[in-house]
């Protein structure tokens, strides 16, 4: 074997000689040989067998010989020099395959001089590092066309690829690949923010997206300034820093800064499409299931974006209900809109017959006719008419709640309740439909909406404050006529069963029928009729929470103002009529007119299937901007306003946007499969009164109805 080493080492010697000779003729007679041209083709074909990041551990574990490493690291000498002319032909690409010996002389056959990796042996790397000097110290990443070493770097290897960044964004490119080995985190804040960002700056060998040429490039311009102004949106700029880039000229600030911007960008985006505090926080009687985008598709998009500020826009809702509030929003803020009603003054309560300054006002707010400032009976009446529909005491007096109610309840904060309600708007699809059901809760109102335009509008009763209906959105898929109401098992054990135990007939003479399911347990439910607690009509939107849409015997209801009496369903003002609208747009060829549907009442459930399932959007708007342009405020029924607003004023918005599992509501969710107002009419008393009113009577009587809500504030 010393004789075999001394033979490799004689042959070492003799390249060297001719290289050295050849080496030494180009420099002199740079256009009289081939050799030279040789070996300025080698970086052009070295890019595609550039070793990968873990080359150093693969050399590490296949050494080869040592005196081999000599040969392909001696010809690196032209290339570091700039004398070579301008398009100097290459060599063919099977060349590539051996750019040493045999790129150098064509009488040295490439085989034989190196048969393993030069590479791979540690011990090569000191020729290699000895020759460094003589040329730059960062061959690769300083000119894209130089030598390829003995032992190449994953940064190499990146620049020297076809797609590879400029050579001015290498230096930032090497510190984004260090980052992602492991820093992330402190750039991000978080694990789950890295592992998305690391997946795609390595998709995309760690070039950075919004520096070119060691500066932030336009992209990063207007993403900056949009990010600045996401408060137009009811969000906080605050929540999404951006860097400073003309304080910065290392690579390595650069580096942070690049990553600090791409996480912002991510966390707008997100929270743009489903909402800056995550739906599961503010309450269990909330569901939406929207999907964002990925932060790769997020910064995908950016990448490939000519408009950066319209992709970024693009994450936000643009249903016509939300830019109108976002106008207002903008234009609360600049002090612009202003009540535009007058307000009734406080003061003390005038006597019947009493003079009072206010009474003219008074006169128009409840469409009293006469003259004069007399408190009169006339105007006594309408006062205790009022009182009684907006459930206050009823006096017939001017009281202070009542001018309150007059007056409507402006929020102590409107700019607060717009952000809110803008909140709740991101949660729901930004997508409504062609044509879908909208209700508003506070509002008690519900809209069919097609081809953005509203067709039809009634009056709704929703859940009680103890029972609030919940915000949701889902798809009608069938209207039931003659619908039989089924008491939800966890009711008949908990609440029916005690009462037939001391009377086994009540329910009987209630109407109800009661039988035995196979597993031996009771069967309680009403009969389709008149007396239903649904009605004579179901609209159903399957849903985790078990509510729908019906009928109800109890039509006085619609009379009041504030309409919140139900269990959580909702009772619509003339579902005949709700019938034939929704059935005219999903099946128009067999003219359901409400003529056809009442018709069809009898003793038999029928199913009306729909061939296009239709949204169903139920939503909480305590402000929003009503068809002549006015702002309007409603009361926070269900108190949603004050814990969203508490969460974005508390350290809990730190985490608002990660989803929680809540346990709250879970048990009296089949509660809200109960009739509403059920059997309110057959007296009752004791366990019923409880059970379906909530331990409270129905308003006494039925008001008239007035043309303007007390609880409604206008704003222009």
């Amino acid at each position: 074997m010393p004789g075999v080493r001394f033979d490799r080492l004689l042959t070492s010697t003799a390249v060297a000689i001719l290289l050295s000779g050849v080496t030494i003729g180009a420099v002199a007679e740079p256009q009289s040989g081939s050799a030279a041209d040789s070996a300025m083709a080698a970086p052009a074909t070295a890019a595609p067998s550039a070793p990968t990041s873990d080359a150093p551990q693969r050399a590490a574990q296949h050494p080869a010989p040592a005196q081999e490493s000599t040969s392909p690291a001696i010809p690196a000498k032209p290339e570091a020099t700039s004398e070579q002319p301008a398009g100097t032909p290459s060599k063919p690409q099977a060349d590539s395959a051996q750019p040493t010996a045999a790129a150098a002389t064509n009488e040295q056959p490439a085989a034989p001089v190196n048969t393993e990796t030069p590479a791979a042996n540690p011990q090569s790397a000191a020729p290699v590092a000895a020759e460094a000097p003589a040329a730059s110290p960062q061959p690769a990443a300083a000119t894209g066309g130089d030598e390829v070493p003995a032992i190449a770097t994953p940064a190499v290897a990146a620049t020297a690829a076809p797609n590879a960044v400029a050579n001015a964004d290498a230096p930032v490119t090497e510190q984004l690949r260090e980052l992602a080995n492991g820093k992330f985190d402190r750039v991000t804040g978080g694990k789950k923010e890295r592992a998305a960002i690391e997946a795609f700056y390595s998709g995309r060998d760690y070039a950075p997206l919004w520096i070119t040429d060691g500066k932030p490039n336009e992209r990063a311009t207007a993403a900056i300034s949009y990010l600045e102004k996401v408060g137009a949106d009811g969000l906080d700029p605050a929540d999404y820093p951006v860097p400073n880039f003309a304080s910065l000229d290392d690579p390595a600030g650069l580096a942070e800064a690049e990553i600090r911007l791409t996480t912002s960008v991510v966390a707008y985006a997100h929270h743009a499409q489903v909402g800056r505090v995550h739906w599961s926080r503010v309450s269990g009687d909330i569901y939406y299931d929207q999907k964002p985008s990925t932060p790769a598709e997020v910064l995908a998009a950016l990448a490939d974006s000519k408009d950066v500020s319209e992709t970024l826009d693009s994450y936000e809702p643009h249903d016509p209900g939300y830019v109108a509030l976002k106008a207002k929003l903008a234009e609360l803020r600049a002090g612009k809109a202003q009540p535009a009603q007058e307000q009734i003054p406080n003061g003390p309560a005038p006597r019947l017959g009493a003079q009072d300054d206010r009474v003219p006002l008074l006169r128009q707010r409840l469409g009293v006719p006469g003259n004069g400032t007399t408190f009169d009976k006339a105007l006594s009446t309408a006062v205790k008419k009022f009182q009684q529909e907006h459930e206050l005491k009823v006096t017939g007096t001017l009281s202070t709640q009542t001018i309150e109610a007059l007056n409507g309840r402006q929020p102590d904060r409107p700019i607060d309740t717009i952000i809110a309600n803008l909140e709740r708007w991101r949660w729901m699809p930004h997508d409504l439909g062609k044509t879908y059901v909208m209700v508003n809760l506070p509002d008690f109102t519900l809209r069919v909406m097609h081809d953005g335009k509203e067709l039809w509008k009634t009056r709704i009763v929703d859940g009680k404050p103890n029972m609030p209906t919940p915000i949701m959105s889902a798809e009608m898929k069938f209207i039931t006529v003659n619908p039989t109401w089924n008491v939800p098992p966890s009711i008949v054990a908990r609440e029916y069963m005690p009462v037939l135990e001391q009377d086994p007939s009540v329910l009987e003479r209630m109407g109800l029928s009661v039988s035995t399911n196979p597993d031996g347990t009771v069967h309680i439910s009403q009969p389709p009729g008149d007396k239903n607690a649904l009605g004579r009509l179901r609209f159903n939107f399957p849903n985790k929470f078990l509510v729908y849409q019906h009928d109800t015997p109890e039509k006085h209801l619609f009379a009041y103002d504030r309409r919140a009496f139900s269990h959580g369903c909702m009772r619509v003002q003339d579902p005949v009529k709700y019938a034939e609208v929704l059935l005219s747009l999903v099946r128009p060829r067999d003219n359901y007119t409400e003529e056809k549907i009442r018709r069809m009442f009898g003793n038999s459930e029928v199913d009306i299937q729909f061939p296009q399932f239709i949204p169903v959007h139920l939503t909480y708007q305590t402000a929003f901007v009503d068809e002549e342009g006015k702002l309007e405020f409603r009361d926070d029924i269900y108190g949603r306003d004050k814990v969203l607003l508490a969460i974005l004023k508390s350290d809990e918005r730190k985490v608002a946007d990660i989803p929680i599992v809540r346990q709250d509501n879970v048990i009296r969710r089949e509660a809200l499969a109960m009739p509403d107002g059920a059997f309110g009419r057959f007296g009752g008393g004791g366990f019923f009164s409880r059970l379906f009113g909530g331990g409270s009577s129905p308003p006494p009587a039925p008001p008239p109805q007035r043309k303007r809500s007390a609880q409604r504030t206008e704003m222009r």
